[in-house]
């Protein structure tokens, strides 16, 4: 199963798509989609669109996930985000591709252990995880929205391990245990 994973904004939405083959978590590809500053929004949103689209023939995910919206600094703000996150669902939906909605919170904690990980955090585990770092920021975001929606989804993901039938409904954490001790084993044992 791929899943594509979005991180949306006017600025910069990033992009990441996983594979779940076999019980294991793969990277299969990353990016960001960043319209130029000077653009209005409906040229912005119309690059995003475009983007996202291409992404999604040339990757082939079987499902997407998206961030949901939150609360931002202003209601401008929030509107203009709303923006970006319905041309994100719309592209998805052209492509006949279904969406799930993951909190922020969500996300963090299913990547990093705790609802209030910081994005330098997120960054780590994801690498972590997948054995690769993200091209930006919002990729890496969007990376970590695809992980947990492979969680969510009830798929037993796991990083270097295979899952015996009794810790498929916990394969997040053992992917997350098995990226820290190979990481552990990479050091010396110093982390």
């Amino acid at each position: 199963m791929r899943i594509l994973g979005i991180d949306p904004g006017l600025r910069c939405t990033g992009w990441g798509v996983i594979a779940v083959v076999g019980g294991r978590l793969q990277h299969i590809a990353n990016g960001a989609i960043q319209p130029k500053p000077a653009l209005d929004d409906a040229s912005r949103l119309q690059i995003i669109f475009d983007g996202l689209c291409e992404v999604i023939t040339l990757h082939q995910p079987d499902q997407a996930a998206i961030e949901q919206i939150f609360v931002a600094k202003s209601a401008g703000s929030a509107l203009r985000l709303g923006m970006a996150r319905g041309v994100g669902i719309l592209a998805c939906g052209v492509n006949r591709l279904g969406v799930a909605e993951i909190s922020a919170r969500a996300v963090k904690k299913a990547v990093a252990g705790t609802g209030t990980a910081d994005k330098k955090q997120i960054q780590d585990m994801v690498t972590r995880l997948l054995a690769v770092t993200a091209q930006n920021a919002d990729a890496a975001d969007a990376l970590a929205i695809a992980i947990a929606a492979s969680n969510e989804a009830g798929t037993a993901a796991s990083v270097g391990v295979e899952l015996d039938k009794g810790q498929a409904g916990n394969g997040l954490s053992a992917a997350i245990a098995a990226a820290l001790a190979r990481d552990d084993a990479s050091n010396g044992g110093k982390t």
